[in-house]
This record gives structure tokens, sequence and C-alpha cells, in this order.
């Protein structure tokens, strides 16, 4: 079996690093990764542990560590970075990491390139598919309003780049434009269905509600919120962005948008997260308002899920159950029973 290093080097020395896709039963793992949702866990002995996912760019795996000092939990959830050291073995069929010591760490630039999970779709190919959705509507200054946007090469590189989150769903380089085309892909199967939508307002709704978080996540020196996402957050960015592009193509009298449409725009950034209980500024009171919402709800959930089950991963005995997702406040039944 394969040897990440001799001995352990410390979150002080240079950093190997075996990709986690090489990591195998007996490898030695000793180095720098991204970990996800670590937790306390309680043993049958009541004695606490930690568990969590590690991560790079080419998968992930469990970590257990079975002594684990609770002080430490809030700081590697904090940097979201850590060294580590431990003896990778084979649980109930599965790989898992057994954790001998862990620390945070800082990365730089570099780390980064192997560290943080990607897109697997094609990101020119979404970006082109979205462009041709969005250039399919009807109304000349939604058109215009649409084009104010990817007219603009700087914004839309981020739009490229951008992760839809720091660690909930399609938390990965390019996950806010493969969500969100999703969507768009979703309201255009749906929408026939629903004649009584506006399928401009729709469609605008979808492509709007998350572009805030092009300037409320940083991702270059990993997943996390800026000063101006900590701040305003991006459904209050979002409507901003939106007021000023709005503002921009209402200099030409044929592409002004209608004063209520650009509220009905507003209202459905701000209420897309569904209730104040999630972060909704006002509760969705337009029936594209409610479609976008719960759109956006059924995709970030649905991936969370398929993404926590691994049903492309040997499930072994034991196993038929993932840890509780937090942000589905449940715990996972892994099989497909029709498999």
């Amino acid at each position: 079996m394969s040897q990440a290093t001799t001995q352990p080097s410390g979150p002080g020395a240079p950093r190997p690093h075996v990709p986690v896709d090489q990591i195998r039963a007996h490898t030695y793992v000793d180095g720098v990764y991204s970990i996800v949702n670590p937790q306390v866990g309680t043993a049958k002995n009541g004695k606490h542990f930690l568990k969590g996912i590690i991560r790079d760019a080419t998968g992930e795996l469990a970590i257990r560590q079975w002594t684990f000092d609770e002080s430490q939990l809030g700081e590697l959830a904090a940097t979201g970075f850590v060294w580590l050291g431990g003896q990778a073995q084979e649980y109930n069929g599965q790989v898992q990491i057994v954790v001998d010591s862990i620390s945070a760490v800082e990365v730089d630039v570099e780390d980064l390139k192997r560290l943080l999970p990607a897109s697997r779709k094609d990101i020119p190919v979404m970006e082109d598919e979205l462009r041709r959705i969005m250039g399919s509507l009807s109304h000349p200054a939604m058109r215009a309003l649409a084009d104010a946007y990817l007219s603009n090469e700087a914004f839309m590189a981020r739009v490229r780049q951008a992760p839809a989150a720091v660690s909930v769903h399609h938390a990965w380089i390019g996950g806010l434009l493969e969500h969100t085309l999703q969507l768009l892909n979703l309201a255009e199967v749906m929408l026939p269905l629903y004649p009584g939508l506006n399928r401009d307002l729709v469609l605008m709704g979808l492509f709007l509600h998350d572009l805030g978080k092009t300037s409320e996540l940083t991702w270059e020196r990993g997943f996390a919120y800026t000063t101006e996402g900590n701040l305003i957050g991006h459904t209050v960015k979002g409507v901003i962005m939106l007021s000023a592009m709005a503002n921009k193509i209402s200099r030409d009298e044929a592409t002004r948008l209608p004063a209520d449409a650009l509220l009905v725009l507003q209202h459905i950034v701000l209420s897309h997260h569904g209730s104040l209980e999630f972060g909704a500024a006002k509760v969705p009171s337009t029936p594209e308002a409610i479609f976008v919402a719960m759109l956006d709800n059924l995709d970030a959930k649905t991936t969370v899920a398929i993404h926590a089950v691994q049903r492309e991963k040997t499930i072994g005995p034991g196993q038929d159950f993932t840890d509780r997702v937090w942000s589905l406040d449940t715990r996972l039944f892994r099989p497909d029973p029709l498999a």
C-alpha cells in the first residue's frame, strides 16, 4: 500500500499530500486537506470523539479521532483547512482515516488548486446554455436587463467561478453557475404546467436570486464569507445590484422596466429563502416568488441529499444511514432499494 511519508511531518513542515482518491487502507496520511462538517460525537463509553469529512479536488473521506479536545472544534470549523496525521483503515467495507493528530491551518493559493472541489460539468457549456435561456425572454426590457449582467465580463468571470455556498449545497468552484442553470432548466420543464405564471419573471427571478453571492463569498483562499457578505448578505446585495442594472437600462425608454416589474423582481430576490426563519427578508407574496423559492429549495436540498448518501460508493454493514446532515436536520437512508 502507498505511504504518504515515513513519519508525520507536522503542521509546520512541508505539506505532502496524498490525493483523497488514492488513499487506501493502511495508507499513512500526513498532509493538508479541506475539512467539512466537523462534529463531536459520543462513543458508547460516553467519551467524545471528532468526526467529519476531509476532501480535496479528487474526493472525500470520513475521519475519526477517538481522543479529541472539544476546544479545538471551533478553530477547525472556522479555518476550513487542517493538517492531519493518521492511518487509513477499512471499516464496514469503506475507508476512513483514524486521526492521530489534527490542527487548523491557513493555506495559500497553490494549496487551493488541489484542496477545493470544482464542478464536474463543463463551465463554458453551462454558461452558453444559461445565455441561450436568458436570450429567450420575450419582454424587451427583461432581455435588456439580462444583457446588462451578461455583457459585464468582469462580473460573469465571478459567476463562472463562484460556489453557491460555503459548505451546504453546490459548495464547489462553478457551483453558483451550476445551481442557477439547474433551476432555469427545471423551470423550462415545469412552466408549461403552470400557464398562470409569467415566464419572464420566473426565469429572471431564478437568474437573479443568488447573484449577490459573487460579492458575499470569497474563494480565492478557500470558501468563506467576505466582509460585505457578513454585513449585508447576498439577498440585499442582489437587490442593490438589480437596482443599479435597472437604472442603467432605464436610460433608454424602449428598455425601461415597468415600475411594478422591478418591485416584483426585487421581491423575488428578497423572498427566495421562502420564510423569515430561513433568512428571507419577506415571505414570498406573488405566484412567481413562491415558484422560485420552492424550486430553489428543491434543488438545494436534493443536491445536499444526493451528495450525502454517496450511492456511488459501496455501502457496508452498519452504514445504511449517514451522520446527521444539519441542513436537512436528519440522517439519510443511503441504499437505493431497487438498485
